[in-house]
């Protein structure tokens, strides 16, 4: 399948590593052109380096740093066609231990910079044609995991948050998508799999194995193509079938 990317922009956050920069990967790959957006200043450069793609570093609770991403996103390719939500997860645990400062932190990691980044970006996707907004969840937003009670409150506000927008930027062409990735196979995962994982660990997931960064890539690569141009407001799985929810 030609998804036919070349030539078009997009902003990648978090796309040092993990799902991050396998998506930077696969949209490079396509023949787009990537500002990539992390904290780590240099394995961002490295990794921009290695991919041809502008290396802009910065932090996803900073508004100033939002709006420098954007401006210098315009001023090197002249426009913004996909823009690509995706952060860190807030710090693990229970439900009972939540306290005021911890859950305002997660709100604006995950709500609160997804909104403020989009919000900028709407006006440069409006003009694209083919505008795309494209949000990395969990799939703590289809059915909620032990231990994440952070994620299990924040993210399905995200996704409320996706769809309302969704609705009302559809008639300027603007799709609004959100991925919920199951247990993908990365730096994050590993610390809850030191190890690796056991049989037992694999075996609620129906294909036995964890996913790979790639493939939230190539999802995504989907979305942002005018093969999905009738998706929108839509929160697609990927998770090897591990989340048993109807819808």
């Amino acid at each position: 399948m030609e998804l036919d990317l070349q030539g078009r922009t997009a902003i990648v956050c978090g796309a040092s590593a993990g799902m991050g920069l396998a998506i930077t990967e696969s949209l490079s790959a396509e023949g787009a052109n990537v500002a990539m957006f992390a904290r780590r200043r240099d394995v961002l450069t490295r990794e921009a380096e290695r991919l041809g793609a502008l290396a802009v570093r910065g932090d996803l609770t900073n508004h100033a740093h939002l709006k420098g991403l954007v401006d210098r996103t315009i001023e090197a390719f002249g426009g913004i066609d996909i823009l690509v939500n995706n952060g860190g997860g807030p710090p693990r645990g229970p439900a009972r231990a939540l306290d005021a400062e911890a859950l305002v932190g997660a709100v604006e990691l995950l709500l609160v910079s997804a909104v403020h980044l989009t919000g900028l970006c709407l006006p440069h996707l409006e003009r694209s044609g083919h505008g795309r907004v494209i949000t990395i969840t969990s799939s703590s937003v289809r059915e909620p995991i032990d231990g994440l009670a952070l994620s299990n409150a924040v993210r399905p506000g995200v996704i409320g948050w996706a769809k309302t927008l969704a609705r009302e930027v559809g008639p300027a062409g603007i799709t609004v998508n959100s991925i919920a990735p199951g247990r993908i196979d990365t730096e994050r995962l590993a610390e809850v799999y030191p190890d690796g994982p056991s049989e037992s660990d694999l075996a609620p997931i129906p294909l036995r194995r964890l996913g790979t960064p790639a493939e939230i890539g190539d999802v995504v690569c989907f979305l942002a193509s005018d093969r999905a141009a009738y998706v929108t407001g839509a929160v697609i799985p990927v998770d090897g079938g591990l989340t048993r929810g109807l819808l």
